[in-house]
Formats: structure tokens, C-alpha cells, sequence
């Protein structure tokens, strides 16, 4: 039986301030921890309804998961993770593709654009220090494995660009069309908030701006679709 104290240090993990004062993040459903499972992420804790078949450290009563679950209708399972840093080594962006993302602030967001570089085979994922926060429930189901595959960087997006060493694209309206760019070894893709696009600081740090040529009315593309396409375009002409 789960203690109150217990029940209330996982509801607490929902909060990003709790996440970081304990360390921990907390991720239920069958499908993304199975995913997580498969890629070889390791939990702290896996608490397991008798109706989970898979792994776990805990069996729960259904009426303990829906006190420790965040959903309407809760999982059979939760598991909980320690929160882990990568630090970005120097001169790392100087191989393979990159994608940054400035201040994509919307979890849904991060975790497809996380997804999006996993399905390409880029080498890593920066997120600016505004970025949603990577440890979130909704950032972890959207990306699902990918999450554990990819490395991830919580970075000083304008230093880090500034020793890049590489050429930086910067996704914008007025850019260049994507269709156009030349192959190379290597490169950093810089995908904008969803409401203010690439902030000045980070813009000017950019080497070319490009854009994906629009035939219709939409005003905009949604940022992880826009990154799809330019990722795409970037891997058929060859880049590392």
C-alpha cells in the first residue's frame, strides 16, 4: 500500500518546480513507458496495476493508480525517472545535423520536433532555455521513444550557435526556399516559437534563412511540420 507521503511525492512530480527539487520526473501509460522500456531508459520506480503484464518495482491497487495518476481514466502504469543533463561538448555541433529550437514553447511541440529528429537520424536536439520543459509528461508522450534515443541539450542557444562552426538555418517566411540548398557534411536546423518565430538574439546568429515555398493561402506551417519538410529536404541532398 502506497503511503500518503509517498501518493503525494508522485502527484508533486506534475510540477516542473518538484521535478527539479527532487530530481525526478514521472510518466505513466502503456505505450510510452513500453517505448521508453524498449530504448533502454532507466526508472527509478515502475508502479504496475495487476492488469500491467510488463516490468515493475510496485504493484498498486486501481484505486491507488487514479490517486497518482494525472489522467481522467488512469493507466495501469507509472514509472518514474531521474532527471538527467547533457552538457554540450565543444565543438560537438561541428558533425552531423542539428536541430535548435527557440523558445517552441507549446510540450506537444517539442516532443513531435524530438520525434521528427529521431525519424531523420539527426546527431541532436538544443533546446533554448525557454523552450517547453523537456521533462514534462505532455514533452515525453509526443515524443514517445524518441525521448530516450536522442541526445537532447538544454543549452545557451545564442552561445552555443556562436561556436557552431557550421552553416545555421534559420526556418522563416522570407528565407530562401529549402529546395535549393546545397548538399554538406553538416548543419543546424533553428526552428522558432510558435507566436514570435527566431528571437533577435538567436537571428543573428543565423547563416541563411530559408523557407519552404507556400502555393496556397496558409499563413504559416505548425513549427514541427516546417521542420519535417526542411529535415527531408536536408537528408535527400545528403547532409551528414
Amino acid at each position: 500500500m502506497l503511503s500518503k507521503a509517498e501518493i503525494q511525492r508522485l502527484r508533486s512530480l506534475r510540477d516542473k518546480k518538484h521535478r527539479e527539487a527532487l530530481g525526478l520526473f514521472v510518466i505513466e501509460g502503456e505505450k510510452v513507458v513500453n517505448e521508453l522500456l524498449a530504448a533502454r531508459h532507466p526508472f527509478e520506480e515502475i508502479y504496475g496495476t495487476a492488469s500491467w503484464h510488463g516490468r515493475r518495482t510496485r504493484e498498486v491497487s486501481g484505486e491507488e493508480m487514479s490517486r497518482i495518476s494525472s489522467f481522467p481514466t488512469p493507466s495501469t502504469v507509472l514509472a518514474v525517472g531521474r532527471l538527467q543533463t547533457h552538457p554540450l561538448e565543444p565543438r560537438a555541433l561541428g558533425s552531423g545535423l542539428t536541430l535548435a529550437l527557440d523558445g517552441v514553447q507549446d510540450p506537444g511541440n517539442v516532443g513531435t520536433l524530438i520525434r521528427i529528429a529521431d525519424w531523420y537520424g539527426l546527431s541532436r536536439v538544443l533546446l533554448s532555455p525557454d523552450c517547453a520543459d523537456l521533462h514534462s509528461q505532455k514533452v515525453i508522450n509526443a515524443s514517445m521513444g524518441s525521448f530516450a534515443r536522442m541526445k537532447i541539450h538544454s543549452v545557451d542557444l545564442v552561445a552555443a550557435l556562436a561556436e557552431a562552426g557550421v552553416p545555421v538555418l534559420g526556418c522563416d517566411l522570407e528565407g530562401d526556399p529549402v529546395h535549393a540548398l546545397e548538399a554538406g557534411e553538416a548543419a543546424v536546423i533553428v526552428i522558432g516559437s510558435e507566436g514570435r518565430g527566431i528571437s533577435q538574439a538567436v537571428r543573428a546568429r543565423v547563416t541563411r534563412f530559408v523557407t519552404i515555398p507556400r502555393y496556397g493561402q496558409a499563413e504559416s506551417l505548425n513549427a514541427a511540420v516546417a521542420a519535417a519538410v526542411v529535415c527531408d529536404n536536408l537528408r535527400r541532398r545528403g547532409r551528414g
